[in-house]
């Protein structure tokens, strides 16, 4: 990369096809561009329902102002599929604590009773854990994931068109149980959690296709582009959502699309800092194989940026679940216990 990278594009998703219904040439560029330079933009323009995102931030802090010991009732150390509440300082990045709480969720769906052994990733369908006695929170947080899922399609549909491939060239992975993920965040300041310093979430790379962020107004985002030592912020936008690609793109493109390395930076004391991450994933038994470049895009392909230390797997369940696994400690030994040991001793 000759130039730095100093600021986040921001795109309008509401421009993305012309009256006949195709993807407009210039959204599509301007959209590759950003993909391919930076690995983080933002979009506005996308098909919210008035004061949805808020109404989300707010249901959500008033979620987390509620006392520990209603929110632990949600312990995702009770479920198989990592799901539920992350109590606070017990995410791990990096071998760090993170200085937030949170809750995941997923499309709710039955628990396989029989997973084969050498696809251990199928344990990770099955239900949420929301609270039953705030039912707000479940109902506006599976809206949001269905508008983000729409959007996630859209988007990956025009970068699809962008790399000189059908717009539903990706639509087979996605087809019949899509294993999509959705976060609740809340992040602490004020030193709470000693050990992570201001580490909100360490520096890291997301696991699939697309993500998709809501984020409230404190700001801490930052984003490391690929071949620059330079952080740039990720300034919050009104009506816009922060967007950054994943893994299984940079495998798919061998590095053309880059799944860029990204970090939070922990709210000053006495501010907390509220964020919604949507990651638009693939079936868990999805294989994502490389793509064939046009000659002009392939000459500028930079080869996958695999750390010895966290190697990227074409297989989309395989390399969520060793994500989860090294994140949740507590939770991966209560239910993966053979598959740490195998870590461990790997």
């Amino acid at each position: 990369m000759n130039n730095v990278v100093t600021e986040i594009p921001v795109l309008d998703i509401s421009t993305s096809r012309d009256a006949d219904g195709s993807f407009n040439s210039k959204f599509v560029a301007d959209l590759l561009d950003a993909a391919h330079r930076v690995g983080f933009f933002q979009i506005v323009g996308y098909a919210s329902k008035e004061n949805q995102a808020q109404e989300l931030l707010d249901t959500v802090a008033q979620f987390f102002a509620k006392p520990v010991d209603e929110k632990i009732k949600l312990d995702n150390r009770n479920s198989a599929q990592f799901r539920g509440y992350t109590r606070l300082g017990t995410e791990i990045t990096r071998g760090r604590a993170d200085s937030r709480e949170q809750i995941d969720y997923g499309p709710e769906r039955e628990a396989l009773g029989v997973v084969p052994a050498d696809k251990p990733y199928l344990n990770l369908q099955g239900p949420n854990q929301f609270p039953d006695d705030f039912p707000q929170l479940r109902e506006q947080a599976m809206d949001w994931a269905a508008l983000m899922h729409q959007t996630g399609h859209e988007l990956l549909s025009a970068i699809s068109v962008g790399l000189g491939l059908g717009e539903d060239y990706f639509d087979e992975p996605f087809s019949g149980a899509p294993a999509w993920m959705g976060k609740l965040v809340h992040y602490v300041g004020g030193g709470l959690v000693p050990e992570a310093g201001n580490q909100g979430v360490g520096l890291h790379a997301d696991y699939g296709f697309v993500t998709l962020l809501l984020q409230d107004q404190v700001g801490g985002l930052q984003v490391q582009p690929y071949g620059q030592e330079e952080w740039i912020e990720v300034p919050p936008t009104p009506g816009a959502l922060v967007v950054n690609l994943g893994e299984m793109l940079e495998v798919a493109t061998d590095g053309y699309l880059m799944a860029t390395i990204h970090r939070v930076i922990a709210p000053p004391a006495n501010v907390d800092r509220y964020s919604v991450p949507f990651f638009y994933s693939p079936r868990l038994d999805a294989v994502i194989d490389k793509v064939q470049l046009p000659e002009h895009l392939a000459a500028e392909a930079r080869g996958v940026s695999d750390d010895p230390q966290n190697p990227m797997l074409a297989s989309y369940g395989a390399n969520v679940l060793k994500g989860w696994l090294r994140a949740h400690p507590q939770t991966a030994a209560l239910h993966y216990p053979q598959l740490v040991k195998n870590r461990a001793t790997a």
